[in-house]
Formats: C-alpha cells, sequence, structure tokens
C-alpha cells in the first residue's frame, strides 16, 4: 500500500514538473518574438527616365574679328561686361571706311544723274549700265567695310574673352588664348543649351518638347528644370546614336558654359511598388538587396532588385513582393527568415 502511494506522488509530481516545462517553453517562445515596424507597400506612378551627362554650352555664341588684318582704333568692353543687342563693341582703323565713303558719294551723285537721264532717254545704254554697276559695286564695299569696322553685338550677351588692346595690330591668328582667330568673344548665357548622343531605342520616345531635370555638382541640392529643343533626323550608323539639343532656361545666370552635368529625360510613366530606403538591406560583401515582409506572423526574406530612386524612397522589383504586403522598416536588422514577429503600432 506505501509502495502504490509513493508511485502516485511520484507520477503526480512527474507530471506537474512537464507542466511547468511546457508553459515555460511556452512562454520563452512569446518572449522570443521580435517587435518590429511594418509598412503597407502600394504602387504609384513614377517616371522612367534616361540619366546622360554632357557639358553646359552657351546658346550664342561669337568671336568677333575682321575679315581683313588691320589696327584695332579702340575696344569698347570689358571681360564680364554685359552688353545689349546693337551696342558697339570693336571699332577698328577707319581711313579705308573714311575713303570709301567719300568715294561712294561721288559714284552716288553720279548714279543719280544717269537715272534722270535715263528716264528722258539722254544717256547711253553702255553708259547707264556702267554708272549702275560701279554703284552697287562700291555701295557693297562700303557696307562691307562698315561690318567689319565698327562690330556690333548680334544679341544681348556677356563678354567671355578679349585677346587685344587697343592700337594692337590684328593679323588674322588666334592669340592670347582665343580658341578662334578673334579680338573679343562674346556669349549668350540665357538660356542655355547642351547636345547629348542617346541610343538608337529611345529615337520614337524621346521629343521635342520631352521635359528633362538638370543636376549639377556645383548645386547639389537643386534640380534645374529644361526641355530637348532639336531631336536630330538621322542616326549614327557607327554608334547607333542620335543627337539632341536640349535648352536650359538661366534667368538668374547660376549655370554656366563649361559647366559639366547630368541630365535626366522623362521617357513615359509607370506604376510601380515603392518602399522606403531604410527597409532595403544589402548583404555583406555583395550587391545583393533583400527586406523582410509579414507573412501571418513571421519574417519572410525576399531577394529584389532595386529600380529607379528617389529622395527616401525606392522602387523594389519582385515576384514575391505584392502590393498590400507588409514590409518591415524598423527592427528588421535582427530578423531571419521565419523570425516571429510582434507587429509595434
Amino acid at each position: 500500500m506505501i509502495k502504490k502511494t509513493l508511485l502516485g506522488i511520484a507520477a503526480v509530481m512527474l507530471l506537474a514538473s512537464c507542466g511547468s516545462k511546457k508553459n515555460e517553453q511556452t512562454a520563452q517562445k512569446e518572449e522570443m518574438k521580435i517587435p518590429v515596424k511594418v509598412q503597407k507597400l502600394s504602387k504609384q506612378k513614377i517616371s522612367r527616365t534616361l540619366d546622360y551627362s554632357a557639358n553646359l554650352q552657351a546658346y550664342e555664341q561669337v568671336f568677333f574679328a575682321p575679315a581683313t588684318a588691320g589696327r584695332i582704333q579702340k575696344i569698347y568692353v570689358e571681360v564680364g561686361d554685359r552688353v545689349k543687342k546693337g551696342q558697339l563693341l570693336v571699332e577698328m582703323d577707319k581711313t579705308q571706311l573714311l575713303q570709301t565713303e567719300a568715294q561712294f558719294e561721288n559714284i552716288k551723285t553720279e548714279y543719280d544723274r544717269a537715272v534722270k537721264l535715263k528716264k528722258t532717254n539722254s544717256i547711253s545704254q553702255q553708259a547707264y549700265d556702267q554708272a549702275v554697276t560701279q554703284y552697287e559695286v562700291t555701295k557693297t564695299n562700303l557696307e562691307f567695310l562698315r561690318e567689319n569696322t565698327r562690330m556690333v553685338a548680334p544679341f544681348d550677351g556677356v563678354i567671355t574673352g578679349k585677346y587685344f588692346e587697343d592700337g594692337e595690330m590684328y593679323t588674322g591668328g588666334a592669340f592670347g588664348g582665343a580658341s578662334k582667330p578673334s579680338i573679343i568673344a562674346l556669349e549668350k548665357i540665357h538660356p542655355l543649351k547642351a547636345y547629348v548622343n542617346l541610343s538608337e531605342q529611345y529615337f520614337l520616345q524621346v521629343k521635342e518638347g520631352t521635359k528633362v531635370n538638370l543636376r549639377c555638382s556645383i548645386f547639389p541640392d537643386r534640380v534645374f528644370g529644361g526641355e530637348v529643343k532639336i531631336v536630330y533626323p538621322t542616326i549614327d550608323p557607327a554608334s547607333r546614336t542620335f543627337s539632341v539639343e536640349v535648352q536650359i532656361p538661366n534667368t538668374k545666370e547660376e549655370l554656366r558654359p563649361g559647366m559639366y552635368a547630368t541630365l535626366e529625360f522623362a521617357v513615359s510613366q509607370s506604376e510601380a511598388v515603392v518602399a522606403p530606403a531604410i527597409a532595403v538591406l544589402k548583404m555583406q560583401g555583395s550587391n545583393d538587396r533583400y527586406a523582410f515582409v509579414n507573412r501571418n506572423g513571421k519574417a519572410k526574406r525576399i531577394s529584389l532588385t532595386i529600380g529607379k530612386r528617389f529622395e527616401d524612397q525606392l522602387e523594389i522589383i519582385s515576384p514575391d513582393i505584392q502590393e498590400g504586403d507588409e514590409i518591415v522598416v524598423v527592427g528588421q536588422g535582427r530578423l531571419v527568415d521565419g523570425s516571429p514577429l510582434q507587429i509595434l503600432q
């Protein structure tokens, strides 16, 4: 009887011990849940873009030089001066111009006389033709000399180069750092332009008026707008590219010719799954990216590819991620595939 009693007590104690261990294991499992925060994924419309690099150029540029060598009488501008269309910039020696003007006045008098005589048939056709020819030739020569003696600005702009001084002899060569034979250089920097060679596969997508975003390292936090002005109609058979001219408004003249810039062409729009950049992790020692999503209270590791980046968001591409999934945005660094989750609000 005593033996049976002892066996009963032992059995009860064993059952109590097993129940205690089971409860303890359950409590441990509850404690193993990792607290995380999640965010529901949604689709957003994003622009598909092409990124290319280019050097900015003045919209117009003129290197002023006379057609023939001669002495420079006066340069009226300095580097950095802003000039208006029609403003006198350079004046060459006027000796030949003055002589031709005096000669033209005499020839014009003879021409006017010949015209009057022609009306009354008081002059031979040969004499009349000779007077007309001499008048037209001298007039053309005079216009040429005026253009090359008094050089005026063809547009509003800024003087970007001065390669001679008053009184020096212009001989027709490129001196003083000039890239072309010239006395001064004038550039229009509002707006600016840039040339880019695009792959032929985008020929039907990039058109006149296509919007362009421009970024420049000197303004890391700024985005400047522009648009395609000209699409060249042919494709280079060697490089399989076509050229486009991009016009960039530069009202405040913050951008300057010669700056290196990245041009972003908006070619289309599409819907994509977008997630916060902090949710995407990178495997150490590789470029493989992954994230964790909530699958019935457990972490599911998903390999993915990154698409377009913008601000603090990323386009994520994976057949295992869909709109409506809950992606882990806080606490993901402690997770492994299958980790139980405690979703924090």
